[in-house]
């Protein structure tokens, strides 16, 4: 007699079910774990932008800037106001002028942030100025938020030294 080997109908459907409910408690934990994660490397990556203007601007002895730019992915960037959340650039202010002008070296370019992320300055307006020292001349913090309300947000801090510091858990 030949052995039948497989799953019977409600072993099959016992496992549907079995699967269901994980994935009732997965998936809004993935949500919140998705949302966490584009913070966080939002907020990472201005981190690091702040910190390679200071270091060039230190190593460089000239001022570097970072401005909003709404067009930073284009052969002819400009610092165009704006929010930060569209866009920034990392340019070498060689006449000392505090403005983009043609011809000044960009040394790096971002585009927009991903999700529905803002990002909201305090004091420090559309652009970040290191001098030769690495000092900023306005200080101010600037705060990474998404579309949830509450203390999900993330707060990047500059220190009138230049320093960049981030902390977690601000309310947005």
């Amino acid at each position: 007699m030949k052995k039948n080997s497989g799953f019977t109908l409600l072993e099959l459907i016992i496992v549907l079910a079995v699967i269901s409910i994980v994935m009732m408690f997965a998936i809004p934990s993935m949500t919140t774990f998705t949302q966490n994660d584009r913070l966080t490397t939002n907020v990472n990556t201005m981190i690091g932008h702040l910190a390679y203007a200071r270091s060039e601007a230190v190593k460089r002895s000239q001022q570097v800037s970072l401005c909003v730019s709404n067009n930073s992915a284009t052969a002819a960037p400009s610092c165009t106001g704006g929010n930060w959340e569209d866009g920034w650039i990392v340019y070498v202010d060689a006449d000392n002028d505090n403005s983009f002008t043609a011809g000044e070296e960009v040394l790096r370019a971002m585009q927009a942030l991903d999700g529905n992320n803002t990002l909201t300055p305090t004091g420090i307006g559309n652009q970040v100025i290191y001098d030769y020292r690495g000092f900023v001349t306005s200080t101010g913090s600037f705060l990474l938020c998404d579309d949830r309300s509450g203390a999900f947000g993330k707060t990047i801090t500059i220190t009138t030294t230049g320093r960049v510091r981030g902390e977690r858990d601000s309310t947005c």
